[in-house]
């Protein structure tokens, strides 16, 4: 499989992704050839939320059908993933936020994962950390809170149960939880949705006092051992994570660009 073969994978399932958080939130969406758009409405900050996940031939013409979404949405706030580089929405209010490495893991198993679950490390500097998915909804609540406050979301701070990530995603087979505790406190999660082809993996996240210790590397290598990995596993990643991706076996497929705009005049 080509590397825009690969990408397409990485991009279909964040698209994937977003629509299922629109389904949890009862969110407007919409998807056409080349864009998926989620109108994320009623949340702190309100910022919907576009993925690119085709190159556009025509930027220009691309560029105009956001215009019109945004207008019709009435949209104020917004953040768009453009993986191929190709769109200057500036004309839009718009500023290039961020632009972070798609990263892509070919399927097989993975070095030193645990068989079972829950999985049980020794920390090289002491205490005991045990990784399991959460599948009750005080499970998965400690996992949204985790994600809240080590992510960090600011605009769902202070936490709320059921705000960031509502119950509606427990019990699906395409949307899993991943807690990490040390010594029976939570310490990191992440989610895995799987679409079918691939494996995402978001919002990987480990508290301020438990960073640096290899948590959220076992936290990974455990997800990544139990989500299927059988398929390729995709996400995209943060400079302060990227080096733990590529330990597991990421490599980068491309560079994706993150427009946003926080206010009707920029």
């Amino acid at each position: 499989m080509t590397s825009d073969s690969r990408l397409e994978l990485a991009n279909d399932n964040a698209a994937a992704f977003w629509l299922a958080q629109a389904r949890a939130h009862d969110w407007r969406s919409r998807v056409q050839p080349g864009l998926t758009a989620v109108r994320c409405a009623r949340t702190p900050d309100d910022a919907h939320r576009f993925v690119v996940t085709r190159a556009p031939r025509e930027p220009a013409l691309l560029e105009k059908e956001l215009a019109e979404i945004l207008e019709d949405w009435e949209t104020v706030r917004f953040t768009l993933e453009d993986p191929y580089g190709r769109l200057d929405l500036s004309r839009l209010g718009a500023a290039r936020a961020l632009i972070m490495p798609v990263m892509v893991r070919e399927p097989g198993p993975v070095a030193g994962a645990a068989t079972g679950l829950p999985v049980v490390v020794e920390l090289r500097d002491g205490g005991s950390l045990t990784v399991d998915e959460a599948t009750d909804g005080d499970g998965f609540a400690q996992v949204e809170r985790t994600i809240v406050d080590g992510f960090p979301l600011p605009a769902r701070q202070p936490w709320t149960r059921n705000d960031a990530l509502p119950d509606r995603f427990l019990g699906r087979p395409d949307c899993r939880a991943w807690l990490g505790r040390v010594d029976g406190a939570p310490a990191a999660a992440c989610l895995t949705y799987d679409d079918g082809r691939a494996t995402g993996v978001y919002w990987v996240a480990t508290l301020p006092d438990r960073r640096g210790r290899g948590v959220a590397r076992a936290l990974l290598r455990t997800a990544l051992a139990h989500a299927h990995p059988d398929r390729p596993a995709t996400l995209v990643a943060t400079s302060a994570g990227e080096p733990v991706y590529r330990s597991l076996g990421f490599a980068e497929r491309a560079r994706t660009c993150w427009w946003s705009r926080t206010s009707l005049g920029g």
